[in-house]
C-alpha cells in the first residue's frame, strides 16, 4: 500500500472516492467511455472527473491509444494499491450486509462456454430451485481476454472454465479433465488396436471437426502437424455428437463430457500434448467479502469440486 503516498497529504482531502472508483474503471477497461457507462457516469462527467484527478496528482494518467488509453507509469504504480483499497472499503460495507438465500431476489452474471452451461448448469439451478428460489442467473460466453476487467469491473461474477488467459483472479479448483478423441460406434479406426507412439502416429488417418471457439482443441491439432485434417469448423460443441455419429469425422472433446454421449460414440485416449487441463472458478478479489458471492462460491465448491 506504500504507493498511496503518491498522493500526498496535501492532495488527499480533495479526492473523493469516486475519483479513485473513476480512475480503477479507466485503467482495468483502457476507454473512458466504457468506464463512464460502467459507472453509470455520462461521458462528459467522466472526463471532468479525470481532468480533476489530473490536476490533482500532476500526472495526465492516460494517453491517447488505439481503441482507448493507455495509463503513464504513474497510473501503473497507483493502479494495484487503489484497487486493493476500494476492494477493503467494498468488503467492510458489504460485510454489515446480510445474504438471505431464501428471500434473494439477485442476479448472478456467469461467463461460461456452451459445453460449461451443459456441464454446471443443471445441478447449479437445481440446487438453486431448493435453496433459493427468487435468485436469477444469467450465463454467456465472454471474449478471453476481456474476462479479468468484467470480472474487476462487476459486469459478471463468475467464471467457469479452464482460462489460463485469466490473471489475477482468485480462483477455486473443480475438477481435472482432459482431451479424448470422439469417433461413431463402428469407425473403421477403431478395428485396429492401437496404443501409444502407435495410436498417436496412427491419428493422420483421420478427418476432424472442431469448434471456434474451443482454441485448445485446435492448438493441440496444430502442434500434431494435423491442422490440414480438419475438415469441419462449427460455431457450438453440443453439435458434435451428431456430426460424429453421422460422419467419419473425428473430435476432440473433454472426457467429462464424452462420457456422457451415449452409446453411439466410443472413444479413444491417445497421448495428445496439452491434453490434461484444469476447470476452476474463477472471481475477483474486489468481491472476496460479498456475502452473496461467498454463498455461491461454498455452493459451486459443494456441488462441483472433486476431492
Amino acid at each position: 500500500m506504500k504507493r498511496l503516498s503518491e498522493i500526498s497529504s496535501v492532495h488527499i482531502n480533495e479526492i473523493d472516492l469516486n475519483l479513485l472508483r473513476l480512475f480503477d474503471a479507466v485503467y482495468l477497461s483502457r476507454s473512458v467511455s466504457r468506464a463512464a457507462e460502467q459507472l453509470d457516469l455520462t461521458q462528459p462527467a467522466a472526463s471532468q472527473g479525470l481532468t480533476r484527478l489530473r490536476g490533482l496528482l500532476h500526472d495526465p494518467l492516460f494517453v491517447r491509444a488505439p481503441g482507448g488509453v493507455r495509463p503513464t507509469p504513474r497510473a501503473d504504480r497507483l493502479a494495484d494499491p487503489v484497487r486493493q483499497a476500494l476492494a477493503t472499503l467494498e468488503a467492510a460495507l458489504a460485510d454489515a450486509d446480510a445474504f438471505d438465500p431464501a428471500r434473494s431476489r439477485r442476479t448472478f452474471h456467469l461467463h461460461m462456454s456452451d459445453i460449461g452451461e451443459g456441464r454446471f448448469l443443471p445441478p447449479l439451478m437445481a440446487a438453486l430451485r431448493q435453496r433459493a428460489p427468487g435468485v436469477r442467473v444469467e450465463a454467456r460466453p465472454w471474449p478471453p481476454e476481456e474476462l479479468s476487467a468484467a470480472l474487476d469491473s462487476g459486469r459478471i461474477d463468475f467464471a467457469f472454465g479452464f482460462l489460463p488467459t485469466v490473471k489475477d483472479t482468485q480462483r477455486l479448483r473443480l475438477l481435472d479433465d482432459r482431451y479424448v478423441l470422439l469417433l461413431r460406434r463402428g469407425h473403421p479406426f477403431l478395428a485396429r488396436r492401437r496404443t501409444g507412439r502407435a495410436l498417436l502416429a496412427a491419428l493422420a488417418e483421420l478427418d476432424f471437426v472442431a469448434v471456434r471457439t474451443h482454441a485448445d482443441t485446435r492448438r493441440i491439432l496444430q502442434l500434431l502437424q494435423l491442422e490440414e485434417r480438419l475438415q469441419l469448423v462449427t460455431e457450438h460443441f453440443l453439435v458434435l455428437p451428431s456430426i460424429v455419429r453421422a460422419t467419419d469425422l473425428a473430435a476432440l472433446v473433454p472426457r467429462e463430457i464424452a462420457e456422457g454421449f451415449g452409446a453411439e460414440v466410443a472413444f479413444l485416449e491417445p497421448a495428445f500434448p496439452l491434453r490434461d487441463f484444469t476447470v476452476s472458478l474463477h472471481w475477483s478479489r474486489r468481491f472476496e467479502g460479498d456475502p452473496g458471492h461467498r454463498w455461491l462460491r461454498e455452493l459451486v465448491a459443494e456441488l462441483f469440486r472433486t476431492r
